[in-house]
């Protein structure tokens, strides 16, 4: 095994080591609301930490460097999406949904509108999202494995599956608080030294993007092909491949003309001499300058897509369980508030830092344009920039760590939220304050189906992943808050009404484009993709119209519940909806 390989797993397992020691230091375990929401007694620095750490996620931390890499400074958006979604966070939900006193979105919906099918409604939907955010991360703990020491990706995906479940199984969201906020720096550091040593570099060689020419392969390159892409050829290139190409076995020298494409089989090895210049996967910007410019890449229909994008990420945000979660454990709003700001600096600074990961890459990673494995950058950025010796081997592992804590704290965070949802909306009472087997019992349960699927490799691209997961989370949950807190008008039958409509509609588009092949070239294969520009103003349409003509079912008392959600806490008008030990 390789001087990097032995560095990368020593400093994943430091990790592990290190999140299950601080995790014991939290384990005072003894109230529903002690594994639940941390007997919501969390100062607001330490949980703007532990929420930072657990939103930055695969997608954070792989997958934005990844596409910037590819699109250039249209990924932006992905970014300036998740950053913003905690702004529309802070001015809307988090100080009432704290005020509301509830544990879970489902329960939330319970106080607000006192509908069991409502709560039912929500369950279904947290464990969906939960489920579709948990995979990602899974399986990038089996890429980083697999990238650094060659090991089957299944072997990480399934070691990170049990370490997640232990760890929430034994402490809850008390534990997972000081993790996170731990792996928070830990991440922080793993992408600010690549950063720092590649510009160092970077600076050396006098490069520049502004020029109308592709990325070229800085040594003579073996590229693999990870899985199967359309190549555009910018310049005349000069490749030795071996496998298949256009369809047709093939096995020795090609030219590939200006302006031409090419589909590149999966295990396909291309050969491509030092200073050639790079194909890049259809759709991509073809040369630097393009790189540097919006809508730089082929694509049709890249103003919908983009647009849409903006929807999903600036909405979905509050409509993650696992980050509306983290406000339920704040003393009252104000800290909840509190601790948002301080959140939109600690993401902001990380964001940078990634988007420096991804014009790096453009530099020292170019084979990624190839290969179609661009969520890779990250972690072969050490070894590119400072070879395979000693130093290279050392800040490799370093990113590999951070790359797993990544995994790690997201994956906490979503198994917390999946088992609350399950261990109070599904579980019967007596399993459920019957000792201690509740909370872990729901987390075995929550945490089953998600880690079997992720051991099956399916290829996804972690940022798209994810973005299609904040598509869902926009269309149910943030209509549901943000009319559940701001407008008295909201019945049980709107919102059950809205919440199915935007839901089922962003989840059969996200379910058809992940089951079937989808080229892209029209407009309904972009809103398959990115369905939130039709699913999130439906979703608010359907509940607004139904609430107005079931006006009849809106509750007698919502006033005084939004008076409730919106008085500060020093009125004494907050309570907690549920105190029973576990």
């Amino acid at each position: 095994m390789s001087t990097t390989a032995i560095a990368s797993l020593t400093a994943i397992a430091l990790v592990a080591i290190a999140s299950a020691v601080i995790g014991s230091i939290g384990h005072r375990t003894r109230m529903t609301s002690d594994f639940l929401v941390a007997s919501r007694s969390v100062p607001s620095r330490l949980n703007a930490g532990a929420i930072s750490g657990e939103y930055l996620s695969a997608a954070s931390f792989l997958g934005i460097a990844g596409l910037i890499l590819v699109d250039g400074v249209d990924a932006l958006w992905y970014p300036v999406g998740y950053t913003a979604g905690y702004l529309a966070l802070l001015l809307f939900v988090a100080a009432p949904l704290r005020r509301s006193g509830a544990y879970t979105v489902p329960d939330f919906a319970d106080a607000r509108l006192n509908s069991p099918v409502l709560r039912k409604v929500c369950t279904g939907f947290v464990l969906v999202i939960g489920w579709l955010y948990l995979l990602p991360q899974l399986q990038g703990a089996g890429l980083t494995v697999h990238i650094v020491t060659g090991l089957p990706m299944w072997i990480g995906s399934a070691a990170a599956g049990v370490i997640v479940v232990a760890t929430v199984a034994l402490g809850g969201m008390r534990s997972v608080t000081f993790v996170q906020a731990f792996q928070y720096w830990l991440k922080l550091t793993a992408v600010a030294i690549p950063v720092i040593i590649g510009l160092v570099a970077l600076f050396g060689t006098q490069h520049t993007f502004e020029r109308d020419e592709p990325p070229q392969f800085r040594d003579q390159t073996t590229v693999t092909v990870q899985t199967p892409v359309v190549l555009e050829v910018r310049l005349a290139v000069d490749v030795e491949a071996r496998g298949t190409v256009d369809g047709q076995p093939v096995d020795g020298p090609q030219r590939w003309v200006a302006g031409s494409q090419h589909s590149v089989a999966t295990g396909t090895e291309l050969d491509f001499r030092q200073g050639a210049p790079v194909p890049v996967t259809k759709g991509a910007p073809t040369d630097d300058a393009g790189w540097l410019q919006p809508f730089g890449g082929s694509e049709p229909h890249q103003l919908l897509s983009t647009y849409s994008l903006i929807l999903a990420t600036f909405l979905g945000t509050m409509g993650l369980p696992h980050v509306l979660g983290r406000f339920y454990t704040n003393s009252d709003g104000r800290a909840a508030r509190r601790s948002a700001v301080v959140v939109l600096a600690m993401l902001g600074g990380f964001y940078l830092l990634v988007t420096l990961l991804g014009v790096l890459s453009r530099f020292y990673t170019p084979e990624l344009l190839v290969s179609g494995r661009n969520d890779a950058a990250v972690l072969l950025l050490p070894t590119s920039v400072l070879g395979s010796g000693v130093v290279g081997a050392v800040v490799g592992g370093i990113v590999a760590a951070g790359a797993w804590a990544a995994f790690l704290s997201t994956s906490s965070g979503l198994l917390v939220s999946l088992a609350s949802v399950v261990v109070t909306d599904m579980m019967p009472r007596r399993v459920r304050v019957g000792g201690l087997q509740g909370f872990p019992l729901a987390t075995v349960l929550a945490g089953v189906i998600p880690v079997t699927i992720a051991l099956i490799p399916t290829g996804l691209n972690f940022a798209e992943a994810v973005a299609l997961v904040f598509a869902v989370a926009a269309s149910t949950f943030c209509p549901l808050l943000v009319l559940g807190i701001w407008w008295r008008g909201l019945t049980d039958a709107g919102a059950i009404s809205g919440v199915l409509a935007g839901g089922v509609t962003s989840a059969l588009a996200v379910l058809t484009s992940l089951a079937l092949p989808i080229s892209g070239d029209s407009a309904v294969d972009v809103l398959l993709y990115r369905p939130a520009i039709v699913s999130v103003p439906l979703a608010f349409l359907v509940m607004v119209v139904v609430s107005l003509a079931t006006r009849k079912r809106r509750k007698d008392d919502a006033g005084q519940l939004l008076l409730r959600l919106h008085a500060p806490e020093r009125l004494g008008l907050s309570r907690d909806r549920l105190d029973d030990r576990v």
